[in-house]
């Protein structure tokens, strides 16, 4: 799948780009699993087993560079290929209209794509910064928010695009690309954004607005959802009400996101 992403002029297309997210998410998911198990080990060690500590500590940090490796290399792929191809694609003088009058799916597309991978994004920053310490840390914060915030930006108000000159020769701006509040990459969006503001930025006020609105504007427009949808959406609204149940509780055991 990192071959697929590096070649070829064209964006991915909605199945290469789910290929892509899943293979490298199981890769992470494995190793992030690992370090939380033997950072508890670590925890749970009496410090003067020594000769424990030096094993757990070398383990650590073995799983800690496997999972910096990986990380660095998607979001390698994300900002060098995958995004780079995307804003080329929106930048074109594509029409925002097809010849029956409909949206253009192909921009449609392209600024979903961007949501996707600038979600995709924040989330591999947010993976370092929870095994990063100081200033390393403080810069996977920073990016991972960014990340997010531009890509929630795009699902609300959507992104400025180009369409082709007018009579006068003046480039009409338009916007295109605000997902419907029931779309999962928005609702997953809002889960992992808010796991973000729970876990690594310890804002629990931030995390349960941030669910609950996505969560409220989804269930006010349940009839917009389609077939195709229907259980990635609503699946995703589980963990959301799911979440916001534990944070509202005194006794919260680990917090979900779309993984």
């Amino acid at each position: 799948m990192k071959t697929v992403a590096e070649k070829g002029d064209e964006p991915l297309s909605q199945e290469e780009r789910n290929l892509l997210s899943v293979a490298y998410k199981n890769v992470v998911g494995a190793r992030r699993s690992s370090w939380r198990v033997i950072e508890s080990i670590g925890n749970k060690t009496d410090e003067k087993d020594t000769q424990k500590k030096d094993i757990v500590n070398e383990y650590k940090e073995k799983i800690e560079k496997e999972l910096e490796e990986t990380c660095t290399e998607v979001l390698s792929l994300l900002d060098d290929h995958l995004i780079t191809k995307i804003n080329l694609k929106i930048r074109e003088t594509i029409p925002l209209n097809d010849a029956n009058g409909e949206k253009n799916k192909a921009m449609e597309n392209a600024v979903e794509s961007k949501v996707f991978y600038l979600k995709m994004k924040g989330d591999y920053y947010r993976y370092l910064a929870e095994v990063h310490t100081d200033e390393k840390k403080i810069t996977d914060v920073k990016n991972s928010e960014e990340a997010y915030k531009e890509a929630l930006a795009i699902t609300s108000d959507g992104v400025k695009v180009n369409k082709a000159k007018s009579e006068d020769g003046e480039l009409q701006e338009n916007t295109l690309g605000a997902l419907q509040p029931t779309h999962p990459i928005r609702l997953g969006l809002a889960l992992n954004f808010s796991v973000f503001y729970y876990e690594i930025q310890d804002k629990k006020d931030h995390a349960c607005a941030l669910a609950k609105k996505a969560f409220d504007e989804a269930i006010a427009e349940l009839d917009t959802l389609n077939e195709d949808s229907y259980k990635d959406s609503t699946l995703i609204m589980q963990l959301l009400r799911d979440n916001l149940t534990l944070w509202t509780s005194e006794d919260c055991p680990d917090d979900q996101d779309e993984n």
